[in-house]
């Protein structure tokens, strides 16, 4: 099952659970609970953290939830907040999940060198369901914006190019018809 966020990253050949963790979650734990897929697939947008240029295709199947907080060490959380479904000895991309879009260049530092690469609101709920479920997930991303100060404006001047490109994406890896 491929899936998307919705709003305006809609496709038509995917499902929306909706925009953020909560949203996302709740949706796609009540379809999982109906009909629970073979496979779960996540396409949607991503802000670089600065390795990965615009308009990059990233694949992954490793998510974290580290919040801003972390950073300055104002907040600490008792829950598990990698969650992968990697299985091949190579080096994953970890997508960083918040219901926050970063905009501050000193964060994003802080990210990359945490070893984090790109943000995406909904990834860790996906695959947090898909671990509780026993449902082999993973990702597919297309690089709107660094998260910088230009976040929101280069977000907005590349989404609809973005979703042309994973669409081309994913009929180049056989996932959709063309």
């Amino acid at each position: 099952m491929i899936l998307c966020a919705g709003n305006n990253e809609t496709f038509d050949f995917a499902t929306p659970i909706g925009v953020g963790l909560i949203d996302s979650a709740i949706n796609l734990t009540r379809h999982c609970l109906v009909h629970k897929p073979e496979f779960l697939l996540f396409v949607g947008s991503a802000g670089s953290y600065g390795d990965h240029a615009i308009h990059a295709i990233v694949e992954s199947k490793t998510a974290a939830n580290i919040e801003l907080g972390f950073l300055d060490q104002s907040a600490y959380t008792p829950i598990d907040n990698v969650v992968s479904a990697q299985t091949e000895d190579v080096k994953e991309v970890i997508v960083n999940c918040s219901n926050y879009i970063t905009t501050s260049e000193e964060a994003m530092e802080k990210f990359r060198a945490l070893g984090l690469g790109i943000e995406n609101m909904e990834f860790f709920s996906v695959m947090r369901v898909a671990q509780i479920f026993g449902i082999p997930a993973g990702g597919v991303f297309c690089v709107t914006n660094y998260c910088d100060a230009n976040a929101h404006r280069d977000f907005i001047a590349n989404h609809g190019f973005a979703k042309v490109l994973l669409s081309e994406h994913l009929k180049e890896k056989g996932l959709i018809r063309g």
